[in-house]
């Protein structure tokens, strides 16, 4: 697949030591919609050096937390992609680095679950949201950004955008959708960070990424939590295979109960096997398209609320 454009990954900061495919049955799609014309690609951002990093550990309680060991930028013109499952060009990670990514939330129980293990670590992770979802549950997504996390998106519906039935129209729907779900819930734009749903990429859509500067994001191992009955198979395939490449960005899902389970274990192994995180932002918010902001805000309109007056509504008839 083709890089449209050179990619900047800049190392902001040094600081103290700090989709695979998730069953498709799980998440309805939007597969039946009728299809749209698509709107025109936003115009580029314009880049902005982003804000000084705040040390990892200054305010962390923990002494002993994994912490994030550098802060990196990512110019997304283009539409760079990163993870060796799919793209070779880009590898910022040096030996014994990782970039925590989680996939498919914000849900209730396991996407808090999650944020208090990365919290009591002191450490950063980039999250990819699907668009349905964040308009569930817009404060648990909140609670990401928040606490300094990465949000990018993963599709509206978690539909796999390879599906032969689905136009060029409804592919692009599921991008720009998803966008601009997350970006309604958090009330502002996100990471132009984009992960296909079952990491299938198709050409035409990966180039439609990168005609709308998104960074596309595979992985370099995946930790099949779907697929795990139980916590510790999560974090002996993670750390297996970490072990095996040196480095790596890990594809977990926020989703999973097994994952939120397994995850202060993974930390306690990443420490001791001297691996270190890597937080990565963005240079810039994405820009999402008009038409799509309208459609998701039209759909997650709330009912009117009655504003009559109480007794109008509620009468003592009897005492």
């Amino acid at each position: 697949m083709r890089i449209k454009a050179s990619v900047i990954v800049a190392t902001i900061a040094t600081v103290c030591a700090f989709d695979s495919a998730w069953s498709q049955s799980l998440i309805p799609r939007s597969a039946q919609a009728a299809p749209q014309k698509a709107a025109a690609p936003a115009p580029a951002a314009t880049p902005t050096q982003p804000p000084a990093p705040t040390p990892a550990k200054a305010n962390c309680a923990n002494p002993n937390a994994l912490g994030v060991s550098r802060v990196v930028a990512i110019d997304t013109t283009g539409g760079p992609g990163f993870g060796f499952e799919h793209f070779k060009q880009l590898d910022f990670l040096r030996d014994k680095e990782v970039v925590l990514t989680f996939d498919d939330g914000p849900w209730p129980v396991n996407t808090p679950s999650v944020l208090k293990t990365l919290a009591d670590e002191c450490t950063k992770a980039i999250f990819f949201p699907i668009g349905k979802h964040a308009t569930y549950y817009p404060e648990i997504l909140k609670q990401v950004v928040e606490q300094g996390h990465t949000v990018g998106s993963h599709t509206w519906s978690h539909a796999n955008l390879n599906n032969k039935k689905l136009t060029e129209a409804q592919q692009k729907e599921e991008i720009e959708k998803g966008f601009s779900a997350v970006k309604w819930a958090l009330g502002s734009a996100p990471s132009p960070f984009f992960r296909f749903p079952a990491l299938q990429h198709p050409p035409a859509m990966v180039t439609y990424l990168g005609e709308r500067n998104i960074a596309i994001w595979s992985c370099d191992l995946d930790s099949f939590d779907f697929k795990a009955s139980k916590a510790e198979k999560i974090v002996d395939t993670v750390m297996t295979k970490l072990d095996k490449h040196g480095k790596g960005i890990v594809l977990m899902h926020d989703f999973q109960k097994h994952t939120a389970e397994a995850l202060p274990e993974l930390m306690k192994r990443l420490k001791a096997g001297g691996y270190k995180v890597v937080q990565v932002k963005a240079k810039a918010p994405v820009q999402t398209i008009a038409q799509y902001d309208e459609e998701v805000t039209k759909n997650v309109k709330l009912p009117t609320v009655s504003t009559r007056p109480l007794n109008s509504v509620v009468q003592t008839i009897s005492e």
